[in-house]
């Protein structure tokens, strides 16, 4: 059964970015690209050094390695995914209180009443509800990222059909981009790390006039329009120090603040904590019939951290470095060297393999940077 406050389709502030990690996880669930009507699979992405040096990273064609969708459009697509795959769906209800017992977890829904289940899997966002009744929300927690994002249309320069990411010097280690969508319309924003010199003030002057930087208004053209209204987010990216589960709760995606810290990138991680959730079920089944709870939780936080902390680690170290606009600089100068360098940095951006595939040797593997992408066929 799945419970959720919002009515489908509804928008959610996001990039829109789809990475090669998560185009794996939902082609392995059964979405298809045609099932979200605005997708748009992205070729090459273009990079920006704080110097203004521009590189074009080609990403290979055996199969789909980056595309966008709209948020409004991709959860909508994997609702009705999961009704015709036999799901109980509920829109529209919040949950208001959670009990844990030896054998279930109950939860009190407005308009539901009580449902029992063997375990709980809360996939409810960056403030997560559920972390909240069972007294696990952390106080004054704002997240490690900060976004803004806005709808652009009219968009007549090559942003129409080039992904761009900006490393503006003044929001290093974070990033400006825009992201291509059809008819002429663009995902365009940035995020900032939290790092307590930034008020929120400041973040909204950068946001304002992001548009009118001249490097941003020559690739969106001179006829570009903002849609409707900008929306800001907190992205939490700290599944080093998340409490991933609690009794027979399993928090995901946001709710683990399973997000790279590197690029603020969560529908990948969202995804496949999930299907890490599920599998941790299923393990705890093979126990007993109303599944081992020590079981499931051991079985689902080492595969979290077993995939995901490693790349955590070593991201954080790699945003400490494109702090520093010399060092973004020279990152992006030894990316653009050759041919090689720019595909497999591409692959590597785009989470074709783990960030720290070179550092962790049990994730070596005979295919590595020559796997094809998602949709192949």
């Amino acid at each position: 059964m799945v419970i959720d406050k919002a009515l489908f389709p509804r928008d959610k502030c996001c990039g829109d970015g789809l990475t090669t990690l998560a185009l794996r996880e939902l082609e392995a669930l059964g979405l298809r690209p045609e099932q979200v009507p605005n997708w748009q699979t992205v070729e090459q992405v273009w990079l920006r050094s704080p110097s203004g040096r521009e590189v074009c990273l080609p990403l290979p064609t055996d199969g789909v390695f980056a595309a966008t969708a709209p948020r409004r459009e991709l959860d909508a697509a994997l609702v009705r995914l999961a009704r015709s795959a036999g799901a109980e769906i509920h829109e529209g209800h919040a949950i208001t209180a959670v009990r844990q017992f030896d054998d279930r977890v109950e939860a009190d829904v407005e308009g539901l009443g009580t449902i029992a289940a063997r375990f709980l899997v809360a996939a409810d966002g960056m403030w997560s509800p559920t972390r909240k009744l069972l007294g696990l929300a952390d106080d004054g927690y704002l997240g490690e990222w900060h976004g803004f994002r806005q709808y652009a249309c009219n968009v007549t320069g090559p942003a129409a059909e080039r992904l761009y990411v900006w490393f503006e010097p003044d929001m290093l280690p974070g990033y400006a981009w825009s992201f291509p969508l059809p008819d002429g319309r663009v995902n365009l924003g940035f995020g900032v790390m939290r790092d307590g010199t930034r008020t929120g003030k400041e973040m909204k002057a950068q946001w304002q006039g992001l548009i009118d930087r001249p490097h941003i208004r020559a690739a969106l053209g001179a006829d570009v329009q903002l849609e409707d209204r900008h929306t800001a987010l907190p992205i939490p990216a700290g599944i080093d120090k998340a409490v991933l589960t609690a009794g027979r709760v399993l928090f995901v995606g946001d709710a683990a603040r399973a997000t790279d810290v590197m690029t603020g990138e969560g529908i990948g991680q969202a995804v496949l904590t999930g299907r890490l959730a599920a599998a941790a079920v299923l393990a705890g089944r093979a126990v007993n019939p109303i599944g081992d709870a020590t079981v499931v939780r051991g079985a689902y936080e080492r595969s979290v951290r077993s995939h995901l902390l490693a790349d955590h680690r070593l991201s954080k170290v790699l945003s400490g470095w494109l702090a520093r606009p010399l060092l973004a600089r020279g990152a992006v100068r030894v990316v653009g060297l050759n041919d090689w360098t720019k595909r497999n940095f591409a692959r590597w951006m785009f989470e074709d393999e783990h960030r720290s595939i070179m550092f962790t040797p049990r994730r070596w593997h005979r295919h590595f940077l020559t796997r094809p992408g998602a949709y192949r066929a």
